[in-house]
């Protein structure tokens, strides 16, 4: 039988991480800043990171700022892997979830990119307890099984509880919500999971580029506004009378629904990125100067 394009359609990312121009992907992560910024993802808080291309044990983000408001690369902090401090003593100062990034790179060799977000729409799944699940073709990387990572577990008597991920503590134990044996620390080269969310707090997610981890980031807020319209909407269903019948479930993809859509996705998220980079470059509010 012949395939047509969706079902083998060609990645995103065939290029080599570690061929890229360093430059090149300053001014990226830059445009990432501004369409996380203008799709309401990040608002003054959340961040995006991306590993070194050539120095695979360093990272880089943007100072204590904005994501909207960086418009240069001397807006950037790089950072050692190993336990997130500045590779520059002059170094300005940075986010204090750094942490958040720095493990996820030590954990995970072939993760190049991590987005942390507080989006208004995801927030409800991680305060009532209801499973956030994949709802519509554009999300099948949530997979059916979405993980939580409990800051508030984690913590020793007498710590600040304000939920911020401020260490290589509580960063490895968000990392780890990444695979499914929790108690295995070894390195990998994937997570099993594509985003965890955070109780009480946000979501954190990956790729193997930028664009990867900046569509996931994207559509994990985009399916969870979907998945609450939808289950409103069957909650009103009686105030519609008692003829009035729902035509089906509500029902999320199946397994084998995430595992086509994530290959689809995967390959045609390079359209999305080209539209959001446009309007970014065409808005007033972001500069980029690199």
């Amino acid at each position: 039988m012949t395939m047509d394009w969706y079902s083998h359609p060609p990645t995103s990312s065939s290029i080599d991480w570690d061929k890229q121009d360093s430059a090149a992907l300053k001014r990226k992560l830059i445009t990432a800043n501004h369409i996380l910024h203008q799709q309401g993802v990040v608002d003054a808080y959340g961040h995006i990171s991306v590993r070194c291309p050539n120095a695979p044990a360093r990272y880089l983000m943007c100072g204590y700022m904005a994501p909207g408001l960086v418009t240069s690369p001397d807006d950037l902090i790089e950072y050692y892997v190993a336990d997130s401090k500045a590779v520059s003593p002059d170094a300005k100062k940075g986010y204090s979830e750094r942490f958040i990034h720095g493990e996820m790179y030590k954990m995970y060799s072939d993760v190049n990119c991590v987005v942390h977000s507080h989006a208004e729409a995801v927030l409800p799944y991680v305060t009532s307890g209801v499973p956030l699940k994949p709802v519509f073709h554009m999300a099948g990387f949530l997979g059916n099984d979405v993980p939580i990572f409990d800051a508030g577990a984690v913590y020793s008597p007498g710590e600040q509880q304000d939920l911020l991920v401020r260490d290589s503590r509580l960063g490895t134990a968000l990392a780890s919500r990444f695979t499914l044996a929790e108690d295995d620390r070894a390195p990998a080269a994937q997570p099993d999971h594509n985003v965890v969310l955070m109780r009480r707090h946000g979501y954190t997610t990956h790729g193997r580029d930028i664009e990867t981890a900046v569509y996931r980031a994207i559509y994990t807020k985009v399916n969870a506004s979907v998945q609450t319209n939808s289950m409103l909407l069957r909650s009103a269903m009686p105030s519609l009378g008692p003829a009035a019948q729902a035509k089906f479930d509500f029902e999320p993809l199946t397994d084998e629904m995430c595992k086509g859509c994530l290959k689809m996705n995967e390959g045609t998220q390079d359209k999305p990125w080209k539209l959001w980079a446009a309007e970014v470059e065409k808005s007033s509010l972001y500069i980029n100067r690199g």
